[in-house]
This record gives structure tokens, sequence and C-alpha cells, in this order.
């Protein structure tokens, strides 16, 4: 592959800026803190998520299949406030993230991340997203979530890049295998110190990564 200039930047959120919205682990949490069976929710939540994810369903309509199919002692609304309060700012990346933005106005930041709308709106909102990023390919939006080509298809054709020329992260290595298929130079978020020395390198010179492929398991 020819080097270039990092042009385009597309990262995840979930994993890489903020916690994930609605992953297991906060799952298990509700299921805790709201007294239910959480084996049962999740299997309910298997068949349904993509499709909320994807966009076809509302966060309600996911609710009433997942939830409350059965009657409850804690309202809709309490168990809404819950979910969206699983969605945390990670340390350091976004602060950095902003400001590295501030710096390097010719180069464009992009989302491209699996998200329901509601939480979606929620998170962009609460943590300022539009601060650092440029646009956003979001799932719900698109009708298509990772690790379907489409999607980072997609993305390419809203930034009028080639995979040359844009640089990838993300929190798990099947989504980045799937990106680096279609020639983008993908990479795995794995700590804050290691994606930042990558792309204060990367802002001063041709795109490169055959000297990270071992630190960063691609």
């Amino acid at each position: 592959m020819d080097l270039a200039p990092l042009k385009i930047l597309f990262l995840d959120v979930g994993g890489v800026l903020l916690t994930n919205g609605w992953g297991h682990e906060s799952r298990q949490r509700a299921a805790d803190a709201f007294g239910f069976d959480y084996s049962e929710m999740d299997v309910l939540h298997d068949f349904m998520f993509s499709t909320y994810e994807i966009g076809r369903i509302t966060l309600d309509e996911y609710l009433d299949t997942v939830v409350f199919s059965q009657p409850r002692d804690f309202t809709r609304e309490d168990f809404k406030a819950f979910m969206f309060a699983q969605s945390l700012e990670l340390p350091d990346m976004l602060q950095w993230l902003t400001e590295w933005k501030k710096e390097n106005r010719d180069i464009r930041i992009i989302s491209i991340n699996n998200e329901g709308r509601e939480l979606n709106e929620y998170r962009i909102k609460k943590f300022k997203l539009h601060r650092c990023f440029d646009a956003f390919i979001s799932s719900c939006e698109v009708g298509m979530r990772k690790p379907d080509p489409g999607i980072f298809r997609l993305a390419m054709g809203v930034a009028q890049a080639r995979p040359e020329q844009c640089v990838y992260f993300d929190d798990r290595l099947m989504l980045v295998e799937a990106a680096r298929k279609l020639g983008i130079n993908a990479l795995h978020h794995q700590t804050f110190e290691s994606t930042k020395a990558i792309l204060e390198k990367l802002k001063n010179q041709p795109i490169n990564l055959h000297e990270f492929n071992g630190r960063n398991e691609v």
C-alpha cells in the first residue's frame, strides 16, 4: 500500500471515549439493582438489541420485550434513567482528543459506532461529542451495524477518502479486522497512552502502521 497522509480519523465511541452504552456489565448491574433474572433478560436482549441498534425499533419497543413483558415493581422511566446513567467518560481520551482536533484542523474525525438512537442522542449531547467529531456514522441512522462492511464503505463515502488515507481505532479486535479487510488502516485501541502516541506521530508523517503492528495486535 502506498503511504498517504492522514486525512480521516475514524473512531469507535464505546470503549474508546466512553463506556459502552448498554453492555453486558451494565445489564447485570440493572438486574441486580432492579431485582430481576439477568439470564432471562439477556436471552431476550440478544433477540432484540441488533434490531434496536439499526434503528428499526425504539428504545421503548426494545424495553417492551426485554424488560416490561411482565409486571414490574419499578417504572419504565426509572429504568431508562438507569440505562442512560451507565454512560461514563473514560479517563483522558475525550478531553485530549478535543484539544488535538483544535491543533489538527485539516484532519477530519468521524465516529463509526453501533448505538440505538435514544442512547446515541443522549451520549452525543451529554458528553458534547460534537466538540471532537465532524460527523457521526451511527448504526441507528444508517441501518447497518459493524462488522457489516457496508457501514465502513459508507463512512469512507461520507468522508470522500480512500482507505489508505484513513485510520480507525476500535477496542474490539473483530471490528478492527473488519475494517482492515477493506484496506482501512485499523488499530486496536487498548490504552489512552498508546493511542495518543500513535496519533501524535501520524499527524506529522505519512501513514505507515507497520511499526505499530506488534504492540497494537494488528
